[in-house]
């Protein structure tokens, strides 16, 4: 059994399909870990504005304060 999985990868590495399984791989995990980081930081952005919102309705802070913090994490494109 051993022999034939060896046949196998070497016919995959000759063949350069090998090569592309890898890249293909990278790919996706690329994608996955910008898919994560996006998730991740919606979410904090979100408790964040939550925390706030509650910071305005115990009148620890004033609305315009509340305001100028949300608009300063903001970033221009």
């Amino acid at each position: 059994m051993d022999e034939r999985w060896f046949q196998i990868l070497q016919q995959l590495v000759d063949e350069d399909v090998l090569v592309l399984i890898i890249l293909g791989g990278v790919a996706i995990a690329a994608i996955a870990f910008t898919s994560i980081s996006s998730m991740v930081k919606s979410t904090a952005r979100e408790r964040t504005r939550r925390e706030i919102a509650a910071y305005i309705a115990e009148g620890t802070m004033t609305p315009e304060q509340g305001e100028r913090l949300m608009r300063s994490g903001e970033t221009e494109d």
